[in-house]
């Protein structure tokens, strides 16, 4: 899950025929050295927005954290400068998901491990799941963060691999840091608990633009009813048929609304709706990405909150 801190300190030549001046030399070539390669690793990086929250949560002052990802981008499809992923190569510590979410850096991650930078895939490590149905079922789903008690236990994570592979930090500091942001954290999921709890058993069906909330049917004990998209990415395309199963479904099942996440066109949705002549209504969700200041889910905790709440209206209002 983490990859190592490799040595980066070269060996100063030592031989024992070596004259003075030539030791002399090697010293100063040390010293030289060590001074230029504490330049070449510095900050953290992390591809997507949402683990870039939860990361400065914990890093707080303690060093640099550059997040890759852009408001509103999608986590799937969105690439990186040649800056940005010489950025990746030269970071004390790489932070990304690790199941396959980020697409297009995706390459650039895997070239920077393989030039020595140390990394944190999250995903591998919070007891993931896999789809059931659709396009890529059977595949590892990277949407952890829709589950809040995998989001806490990311939190944890990262402060392990910050303590143990960004140099210069304080221990203390990020575990306080940490143990701080993971209570917001519980309070998030008791908010949840206690809004889903309220929502009768007949109601607990959640349509989506694509299979995303995978994790918090599985927490809050709902039933996926299907997915506009039958993937987990947003790169694949719905076939007609696909969204006349999808419609049929969701008549059957009485869903009053399809949640449809607000970086991406929610077209579809209605297009299913409209076409299948039904009465139901599209509920924009923050699901894959943090917003700007203003845009209603700057932080993963306010999306949270926003995401627990439209849910908890739409399925009973």
């Amino acid at each position: 899950m983490v990859t190592p801190r490799p040595d980066r300190r070269p060996a100063a030549p030592r031989r024992a025929a070596a004259g003075a001046a030539l030791l002399a030399l090697a010293a100063a070539t040390a010293l030289s050295g060590c001074g230029a390669i504490a330049a070449e690793r510095s900050g953290i990086v992390v591809t997507t927005n949402i683990l870039g929250d939860l990361t400065r949560n914990v890093v707080g002052d303690e060093a640099e954290v550059t997040v890759l990802m852009r408001p509103n981008a999608d986590p799937h499809s969105f690439a990186v400068s040649a800056r940005q992923a010489a950025e990746l190569e030269d970071a004390a510590l790489i932070v990304y998901n690790g199941l396959g979410l980020e697409e297009g850096v995706l390459r650039n991650v895997e070239a920077a491990e393989a030039a020595g930078t140390p990394s944190l895939a999250v995903g591998e490590g919070v007891d993931p799941i896999s789809y059931t149905e659709g396009e890529t079922a059977g595949a590892p789903d990277p949407h952890f963060w829709t589950d809040p008690v995998r989001a806490g236990e990311a939190v944890d994570l990262i402060a392990d691999a910050v303590v143990e592979q960004v140099g210069g930090v304080d221990p203390d500091r990020v575990r306080a840091n940490a143990r701080a942001y993971r209570e917001r954290v519980e309070e998030a999921h008791a908010h949840a608990q206690e809004r889903f709890g309220a929502i009768p058993d007949d109601r607990r069906r959640l349509v989506t633009n694509h299979h995303v909330f995978g994790y918090l049917a599985q927490r809050y004990d709902f039933e996926v009813v299907g997915a506009v998209i039958p993937s987990g990415t947003t790169l694949a395309s719905p076939s007609g048929s696909d969204l006349d199963s999808l419609a049929t479904a969701v008549e059957e099942s009485g869903v009053p609304a399809v949640f449809a996440d607000s970086s991406q066109p929610d077209r579809l949705a209605r297009v299913m709706a409209e076409e299948a002549g039904l009465e139901i209504e599209v509920v924009p969700l923050f699901s894959e990405s943090l917003t700007g200041p203003d845009g209603g889910a700057a932080t993963y905790l306010e999306m949270t909150r926003h995401n627990t709440d439209a849910i908890a209206e739409g399925l009973t209002g």
